[in-house]
């Protein structure tokens, strides 16, 4: 699994994650703290932090911890339904990706 966090400055570094399932303990430590570092050091305390509702991101341990560290969060509760203008990496960016990739040249993480 891949992860990535854009917005109007910019996209966050590329997290890339073991094979299998993510659960919330590996997003908050994987992924989370990349977010917060990335938006910290790009918006200072000035931003808000959203994400879709897969399932790391909707455990409840997952909304406390964003809650608790992000300067502002949009929890669950508050999400807006899908949406190409709010979520374009889901329906457009990674499409793009796919299709430019020489698939031939990819290799595993450890190579």
């Amino acid at each position: 699994m891949v992860w990535l966090g854009a917005c109007s400055k910019g996209v966050t570094p590329l997290v890339i994650l073991d094979e299998g399932t993510v659960d919330h303990a590996v997003y908050i430590e994987k992924v989370l703290l990349v977010a917060l570092k990335y938006g910290n050091q790009v918006f200072g305390s000035d931003w808000v932090f959203q994400q879709d509702g897969a399932k790391p991101h909707s455990h409840h341990l997952t909304q406390q911890w964003c809650r608790d560290n992000f300067p502002s969060f949009i929890s669950k509760d508050r999400w807006p339904p899908n949406s190409p203008n709010l979520n374009p990496l889901d329906y457009s960016i990674w499409d793009e990706l796919v299709n430019i990739i020489n698939w031939n040249k990819v290799q595993s993480k450890q190579h």
